[in-house]
C-alpha cells in the first residue's frame, strides 16, 4: 500500500525517499556546493590517478601516479589493502541513515584539514614518497565533508576516513617483526609437546625430534601481513560493536596478540599434519592456503577477549547514535 503523501510531513517524506532521490534534491537545493563537490572529486581523480609523480618500482621503469604506484604495492603481503576503499565505503553506507538525519551546514574549519592534506601531498611530491600522498587522503576527504556538510556529518564519517590509513603499504617493516618469529617458534614448540609431538628449535628453525621434517618460521608467518589484517578487522569490529572509547582502544591494542594467537594456531596445525599425515602436504598446499585457519582462530580470540572485557556490562553492545545535543552544538 502506498503512503498517502498528502498526510505525510515533510520530514517523513524525506525519510521515505531513497538515497539517489535525496542526492538529487541536495544538488537542486545546493548547486554551489554540488559544483564544489564535483571540483573536489575531479581534483582527486586527476592528481591521484593521472599525475605521474613517483617511481613505479623495482620491476618497472618510469613514473606512475599515486594510484598506479599503490596498486603495484598492494600485492603479496599487502594485498588486503585493496579492500580498504570498499570497506570504508561500506561503513559510510552502514551509517547512511545517521548521515541523512544529521543536521547539515558547512563549516569553514574543515578547510584546515583540507590544507593539511594538500601540504602532505605536496610533501610527498617533493620527497618522492607516495606513502605520504596516501596519508593525505583521510585529511582531504574528512576536511571536504566538514566544509560541505558540517561537523555533525564529519563526526559520523570520521572513522571511515581514518580507516583509509590502512591504504599505506607497510610491508617494508617486515624486518622489525623478527622477535615475533622467535616468540612464535618457542610457543609452537612447547604447545606441540603438550600433544606428544617432540620438536627441537634452533633460532627460527623447527625440526621434528625423529628427523621426519623441519621447517623455518619465516617473516610471513609472523609479520606485517597478519598484524595489519588483524588490526583492520579489529578496528571495524570495535567501531561497530563497542560503546566506550577505552574498550575500543584496549581491543585494538590487543589485535597484535590476536594475530600472534592466530599464527600459533595455524603453524601448530601445519606441524600436526606434517607429523600425522604427510610433510609434503603440510608444507605445500596446506601451508599456502592455511590463512583459513589463522583468521577463525584470531577472530575467536578477539571475540572471547571482547566478551571478557564486557562482563558485568548490562548495556547492549552496539554502535551508539550521535548525541543530538553534541551534534547540534
Amino acid at each position: 500500500m502506498k503512503p498517502d503523501t498528502d498526510q505525510m510531513s515533510a520530514s517523513e517524506m524525506e525519510q521515505s525517499k531513497s538515497w539517489p532521490g535525496l542526492v538529487t534534491d541536495w544538488f537542486r537545493a545546493e548547486p554551489l556546493s554540488a559544483v564544489l563537490l564535483a571540483a573536489i572529486i575531479v581534483t582527486f581523480v586527476v592528481f591521484f590517478g593521472f599525475v605521474p609523480l613517483f617511481i613505479k618500482g623495482v620491476y618497472s621503469a618510469g613514473l606512475a601516479s599515486t594510484v598506479a604506484w599503490a596498486w603495484q604495492a598492494w600485492t603479496g603481503e599487502q594485498a588486503h589493502s585493496r579492500l580498504v576503499p570498499l570497506i570504508s565505503l561500506g561503513l559510510v553506507c552502514y551509517h547512511w541513515k545517521q548521515i541523512r538525519d544529521a543536521p547539515k551546514g558547512g563549516a569553514n574549519w574543515g578547510l584546515i584539514f583540507v590544507f593539511a592534506g594538500i601540504l602532505l601531498f605536496l610533501l610527498s611530491a617533493r620527497c618522492l614518497q607516495p606513502r605520504i600522498a596516501l596519508a593525505s587522503l583521510p585529511f582531504l576527504i574528512f576536511g571536504a565533508v566538514v566544509y560541505l556538510w558540517g561537523p555533525a556529518v564529519g563526526r559520523i564519517v570520521l572513522f571511515p576516513c581514518a580507516f583509509l590509513i590502512f591504504l599505506i603499504p607497510v610491508a617494508a617493516l617486515e624486518q622489525v617483526t623478527f622477535r615475533l618469529q622467535f616468540l612464535i617458534t618457542k610457543i609452537v614448540t612447547h604447545a606441540a609437546s603438550l600433544i606428544s609431538i617432540k620438536l627441537n628449535a634452533v633460532g627460527t628453525t623447527i625440526t621434528a625430534a625423529d628427523g621426519s621434517f623441519n621447517f623455518e618460521i619465516a617473516e610471513g608467518c609472523s609479520g606485517i601481513r597478519s598484524l595489519t589484517a588483524m588490526t583492520m578487522l579489529a578496528a571495524v569490529y570495535v567501531h561497530l560493536t563497542q560503546d566506550r572509547l577505552w574498550k575500543k582502544i584496549v581491543i585494538l591494542a590487543f589485535s597484535i596478540v590476536f594475530a600472534i594467537v592466530g599464527n600459533i594456531g595455524r603453524i601448530l596445525t601445519v606441524v600436526i599434519i606434517a607429523k600425522l599425515v604427510d610433510p609434503k602436504l603440510a608444507f605445500g598446499i596446506y601451508h599456502d592456503y592455511s590463512d583459513f585457519v589463522f583468521f577463525p582462530i584470531a577472530l575467536v580470540a578477539m571475540l572471547l577477549f571482547s566478551r571478557l572485557l564486557n562482563l558485568g556490562s548490562h548495556r547492549e553492545i552496539g554502535p551508539r547514535a550521535p548525541d543530538q545535543a553534541a551534534v547540534s552544538a
